[in-house]
């Protein structure tokens, strides 16, 4: 790979980009429609109508095992788990906050699953909204 200019910015590749990117652009159709203020809820409720229209497979408030020495010792629940490559945690707050953060990570390390988005839809724009994480 060559050099890279000063006006070349750096990209990160991810697993499943063309995943996430399906992903973020279901959100993004969701946010148009409903804008910010509404409850978790709803934005999840029609992002799983929006990811039925486009034939993208998801589960809704998957439960996950917690697990401590072999011994089952709690369970989460995740908002979404889509195409079983992707957790999405969403999220209608002011602002994330490093806890959200340390949820999805949680999720992530309990489930196996390497790529996780977290999404605020309570913003302005969702691009400022959105986080990505890979495991």
């Amino acid at each position: 790979m060559g050099e890279r200019t000063r006006n070349q910015r750096m990209v990160r590749h991810y697993e499943h980009d063309e995943l996430t990117y399906r992903i973020n652009g279901a959100a993004y159709k969701v946010h148009t429609a409903l804008g910010p203020g509404l409850f978790e809820k709803v934005y999840e409720k029609a992002l799983c109508v929006e990811f039925e229209r486009q034939s993208i497979h998801y589960e809704q408030q998957k439960r996950i095992r917690v697990m401590y020495e072999g011994v089952e010792v709690g369970e989460m629940i995740i908002d979404l788990v889509v195409e079983d490559s992707v957790i999405v945690e969403l999220k209608a707050v002011k602002e994330l906050l490093p806890i959200h953060e340390a949820q999805l990570i949680a999720y992530l390390q309990a489930s196996g699953i390497k790529t996780g988005l977290l999404m605020n839809f309570n913003m302005k724009s969702l691009k400022h909204g959105i986080r990505h994480f890979s495991n």
